[in-house]
């Protein structure tokens, strides 16, 4: 009988490729600004050190520059990136562009809101560590998908450009229909090669006669996968959530871990970076 429910209720769902994105577009409203600050104040932002002592100025343009990036101004953030920028993920100034034009037509109602953890000088650029919030709100364009990440990134600005970029840590969460199940994620943000580690995605709330649809997906971090949506298959569950084993690859990389779960009138996917390092 589980196996005829099984084969009724097994639904294929693509992740949209956005959603990969977000791990990365998230920290443009920080990036997009350093070069109008070192323009005005270069001396004061190199002696900045921390966030505590950072100028007024540059925690000012910051907040401007989050408003601008919650516009949607693609050819805004692109000028202050470097021809030769380079990414932890593998994406380039080209993909950053396709990138950013896709994200924002999908999610035109983003709001991003950046504040910096920490800066330093290093040679002849400076180092930013930044947390940024976003959300995004329903429209037509997302399916009212409603949309709620925090990332943690670290930049490399130099000559007034943005020449590198790497992600520290991630969690996306999207959510659609009336009554998303509320999720609550258990995983590491990082192991190491080879190591077993488990991925919880616990359903908070009672079932009652709902059935209960979900899968956890585990994928390599990659440029080519950020404008492509992965296609996924949802089984049923015979148990409050999805409680897996998985072990880390063997060579050092980045890897996206997801979980998707629906419920009734309501879906919940929750997607998270796991760093795998070495011993």
């Amino acid at each position: 009988m589980t196996n005829i429910i099984t084969a009724l209720l097994r639904r294929q769902l693509r992740f949209p490729a956005s959603i990969w994105l977000v791990s990365f577009l998230l920290t443009l409203g920080l990036t997009s600004g350093w070069q109008r600050t070192q323009a005005a104040t270069p001396q004061q932002l190199v002696q900045a050190g921390t966030a505590q002592n950072a100028p007024a100025d540059v925690k000012n343009l910051l907040t401007q520059v989050d408003a601008a990036a919650s516009q949607g101004d693609v050819k805004g953030v692109l000028q202050f990136y470097s021809p030769n920028f380079t990414h932890g993920d593998g994406l380039n100034l080209q993909t950053l562009q396709k990138s950013l034009t896709s994200l924002w037509q999908r999610y035109p109602k983003l709001q991003y809101s950046t504040k910096l953890l920490s800066s330093k000088p290093e040679g002849n650029g400076i180092i930013a560590e930044t947390e940024t919030k976003i959300t995004g709100l329903p429209s037509a364009n997302n399916n009212n998908s409603t949309l709620n990440a925090t990332i943690k990134s670290r930049q490399r600005i130099a000559g007034g450009k943005i020449v590198r970029q790497d992600i520290l840590s991630e969690r996306t969460q999207v959510t659609s229909g009336n009554k998303p199940p509320q999720i609550d994620i258990k995983l590491p943000q990082q192991v190491v090669v080879g190591q077993k580690y488990s991925f919880d995605a616990i359903v908070q709330e009672p079932l009652g006669d709902d059935f209960l649809l979900g899968t956890a997906l585990e994928e390599p971090i990659q440029a080519d996968k950020f404008l492509k949506p992965t296609s996924v298959d949802l089984e049923l569950l015979t148990s409050g959530g999805l409680f897996k084993t998985a072990q880390a690859p063997s060579t050092p990389g980045n890897q996206w871990v997801s979980a998707v779960i629906l419920r009734g009138n309501g879906m919940t996917m929750v997607t998270q970076r796991l760093r795998v390092v070495k011993k």
